[in-house]
């Protein structure tokens, strides 16, 4: 509903509704709509991020699972822009709320934190030696996943298919 309809327009009642439950039964688990979107964004993006750095964890040499984790994270971005698109309007929204940015700026770190851990792991296991910090590599893939995303929202054939994997390849050298 927040991708259909955009943020500012979906209410608690609305989404309870499309969902099946009573609006209560939604402030039952989460205090307000902003709680519930930024968990469910955040969810969302740590199942993409570990279901790209799970090829970490198969058979592949390390410059195929690099180029694996960046095709995955492409493909993600491809399908799933209404997420991209949900952060940049939830940003615009918080930029001008100190407690909203402030809510945002938390999950986003709790994020990081999850997918820095699991980009550690993988570099341990393969012995990669990274270029920077898993810390700053996952703000360097978060980031460049937006604006990939957002340039692919205005113009598709800017971003070519395999131009994530080969940015990733540069970042990550066995």
């Amino acid at each position: 509903m927040f991708g259909r309809q955009g943020i500012a327009n979906t209410s608690l009642s609305e989404i309870a509704a499309e969902a099946g439950l009573t609006k209560g039964a939604v402030y039952s688990n989460f205090a307000s709509k902003d709680e519930l979107l930024l968990t469910i964004m955040e969810d969302h993006l740590i199942e993409r991020m570990q279901d790209a750095t799970a090829v970490f964890d198969s058979d592949l040499s390390t410059p195929d699972a690099v180029r694996a984790a960046g095709a995955r994270l492409l493909a993600s971005m491809v399908s799933d822009a209404t997420w991209h698109g949900l952060l940049l309007e939830y940003w615009t929204i918080a930029r001008h709320d100190e407690a909203l940015l402030t809510r945002l700026a938390t999950k986003r770190r709790e994020v990081r934190t999850v997918v820095a851990k699991a980009i550690a792991m993988a570099a341990d296991t393969h012995q990669v030696t990274l270029p920077i910090t898993p810390e700053e590599l996952t703000v360097t893939l978060m980031a460049l996943s937006n604006g990939y995303a957002m340039e692919r929202g205005i113009d598709e054939s800017s971003v070519p298919p395999d131009l994530f994997e080969k940015v990733l390849a540069l970042l990550v050298q066995p």
